[in-house]
């Protein structure tokens, strides 16, 4: 096993010489769409190489105490690049705490970038130590600690605090979807029609369609006509990953325009930090290990789950719930709903795989296909919810 998961991707390229810059940089030039993908880039001089950070997309790339030439850093942040420096002290508690708010992860964001805030420091100290060597074993106790305690927050959130009397409803899909399009203002109605429901929104944090299911249950006690001037105010920052200080800013002005009282659930993971976690969702629950993150978000779904198009996350989300329903017996098959017809028949056919497998089970009584945020909430609100395991 490698000595740096589950802390960092798989396929992350670690890049500690300009020799090996350059190397990856000449064969991502040469390719049809020139980006850095997963790069981690850590104190290499880059102050001779602007014309190759301009021609590149880094927006999954992040450099840590890098030198740059006048512009340089300018280039990097231009195509969504983080340049970070790193810090001796751990920029996260190990000890017990309650779950995150946009307010923590996004402290200073009014007044200075992204690459300023507490999220941003936590996911750049996420990627310091990416030899073997150099993930020592206090550093690896702290993040478990972390994981540990935050998993704990969540627990008791969902079974002692604010949605001890909300089934969560998972709403899964990809951080794609942007600001301004039809599929964003669907999401967000959706969000507005779980809330309104009784029930409790919970995503996987990050942008795109998370963000919209979390906008639409903070906007559900609004009438359509704020709705839709809070949908025109996010639109103009759609690029979460571009443009993050921005995009961030633009939901603060939403939320302050639109005071709300409403929770929802956020379970983003610095596993993937270069996508920055919503500030709609008011509990955060972070990790460093996505798959603790994975598994205990669809875990706690215990009201159903509702997945709109996505890739390769978002299908594998759908076939990780499929198994335990498929195993699960009674009223523990928590029922889920594919959003999209066109989407799910033909461009990803997940959902004739899905009904192959519902056949002649439970789960097949509890699986459904739909175009539209009513259909969906109506088959959830025709199942009976019950949690999936007691309390601890």
């Amino acid at each position: 096993m490698s000595h740096i998961w589950p802390y960092l991707p798989a396929r992350a390229v670690n890049i500690t010489s300009l020799v090996e810059f350059d190397r990856l940089a000449s064969d991502a030039l040469s390719s049809l769409h020139p980006r850095g993908f997963s790069w981690r880039v850590h104190r290499v001089d880059l102050r001779e190489r602007d014309s190759v950070l301009r021609s590149l997309d880094l927006s999954e790339a992040i450099f840590i105490d890098c030198q740059y030439s006048q512009h340089g850093r300018e280039l990097v942040q231009a195509t969504g690049g983080l340049c970070m420096s790193s810090g001796e002290e751990l920029p996260f508690t190990t000890g017990e705490r309650s779950l995150y708010t946009p307010e923590e992860l996004y402290e200073g964001i009014r007044a200075q970038g992204y690459e300023q805030v507490p999220d941003a420091k936590i996911y750049a100290y996420s990627q310091q130590h990416t030899a073997p060597a150099a993930l020592n074993p206090e550093d690896a106790m702290a993040r478990t600690l972390h994981d540990h305690h935050v998993g704990q927050a969540l627990i008791s959130e969902v079974y002692e605090g604010v949605f001890k009397d909300s089934p969560l409803i998972g709403v899964m899909g990809g951080h794609a979807m942007r600001r301004g399009s039809r599929e964003y203002a669907q999401t967000v109605e959706l969000g507005q029609l779980i809330t309104r429901a009784g029930y409790g929104v919970a995503t996987g944090g990050g942008p795109g369609a998370m963000e919209a299911a979390n906008a639409g249950a903070w906007l559900a006690g609004y009438e359509q006509k704020d709705l839709n001037l809070a949908l025109e105010m996010l639109a103009e920052q759609p690029d979460a990953i571009h443009q993050r200080t921005g995009w961030a800013r633009t939901a603060l002005a939403v939320k302050d325009r639109f005071p709300s009282s409403q929770q929802s659930l956020g379970v983003p993971t610095w596993f993937y930090g270069h996508e920055p976690p919503n500030l709609f969702a008011t509990k955060i629950a972070k990790f460093f290990a996505n798959s603790i993150r994975e598994a205990i978000l669809l875990e706690q779904s215990n009201g159903g789950l509702i997945v709109l198009p996505g890739s390769a996350g978002t299908v594998q989300e759908i076939f990780q719930d499929a198994c335990e329903n498929y195993y699960a017996t009674g009223a523990r098959v928590v029922p889920m709903v594919l959003f999209g017809r066109e989407y799910w028949t033909r461009t990803l056919p997940v959902w004739p795989l899905l009904q192959a497998l519902a056949a002649d089970r439970v789960m097949g009584e509890k699986i459904a296909l739909v175009d539209t945020a009513a259909e969906a909430m109506e088959f959830i609100s025709s199942m009976s919810t019950l949690r999936r395991r007691t309390r601890w």
